[in-house]
């Protein structure tokens, strides 16, 4: 679970992102190109399908 927003950007590969939040839990697919945005307490976990590079922004200190 994030303490503030967070923002994923599929550089190169695909991504499963494993989400739970007010809409519920589910599984997206991410492919290059892609992006996705975390509100702050959504829980989440990004699960590379093979080799993948993702860019991560967040907060400073964020943990």
């Amino acid at each position: 679970m994030n303490d503030g927003e967070e923002v994923f950007a599929v550089m190169q590969g695909e991504v499963r992102m494993y989400v739970r939040d007010g809409e519920g839990e589910r599984t997206l697919t991410l492919r290059t190109g892609d992006i996705f945005h975390a509100q702050a307490g959504d829980e989440h976990f990004a699960e590379p399908v093979g080799e993948a590079r993702i860019l991560v922004i967040e907060k400073e200190g964020s943990v």
